[in-house]
């Protein structure tokens, strides 16, 4: 579970004292992280462990990221950054738009099944963490709900959309279906998020559900 530098790790790069660090460390303690996270779980992860694992100071870390919570968010955010970097493209029109999103996002198959479990494991733990469940909201969904807005606000400006239509909870529904489906077994395709944005989300936004 190797990881480059990600946008989200960019964040760590200057400490909250203004301190420069050196970003090439990033890519292995977020490494570190979703490799202890696999093998002990949320609750027994350490920053001695990740520290161990990354060959790093504990004290680098924390220069780096302000808590335990902020650290692990962010190496997931990593991951998925590194599958497949949630962009917005202006085809047209809203279908044209969220199909395209779906075009561009990976495959789910068996060799993913570790980071699934260790996202799975994320959810379950955030029920009674707060610091965790507030970094998940903030951090982890930001960027699928900026991508959305923006596709939203672009159906709205070309008339697709009416101005009054609040489809803010969209992004979480979205990512509520893909959870509930990994906790299922089930795969998390194309096929299964292509069916959600034409069957559900474009009638939704639309209010109609003829093309």
């Amino acid at each position: 579970m190797t990881l480059p530098q990600s946008e989200a790790s960019k964040s760590a790069q200057t400490n909250r004292r203004g301190r420069h660090l050196d970003p090439t460390r990033d890519a292995a303690i977020l490494n570190a992280v979703l490799e202890v996270l696999a093998e002990r779980g949320y609750d027994r992860l350490t920053m001695d462990a990740v520290a161990t694992h990354a060959h790093a100071g504990k004290g680098a870390i924390y220069r780096r990221w302000p808590s335990k919570a902020a650290l692990v968010v962010d190496a997931v955010i990593s991951w998925r950054e590194t599958r497949a970097p949630v962009v917005s493209r202006d085809t047209g029109s809203l279908r044209g738009d969220l199909n395209a999103l779906v075009d561009a996002m990976p495959e789910f198959g068996d060799g993913d099944q570790e980071m699934i479990d260790v996202i799975l494991g994320l959810v379950t733990t955030a029920r009674s963490d707060e610091k965790l469940a507030s970094a998940i909201n903030s951090n982890m969904m930001e960027r699928p709900r900026e991508v959305l807005s923006e596709l939203f606000a672009r159906a709205v400006a070309r008339g697709e959309v009416p101005a009054t239509r609040d489809l803010s909870l969209v992004p979480d529904m979205i990512m509520g279906l893909n959870i509930l489906f990994m906790a299922l077994g089930r795969p998390i395709n194309r096929t299964h998020v292509r069916r959600v944005v034409n069957d559900v989300v474009i009638p939704l936004a639309l209010g109609r559900t003829d093309d």
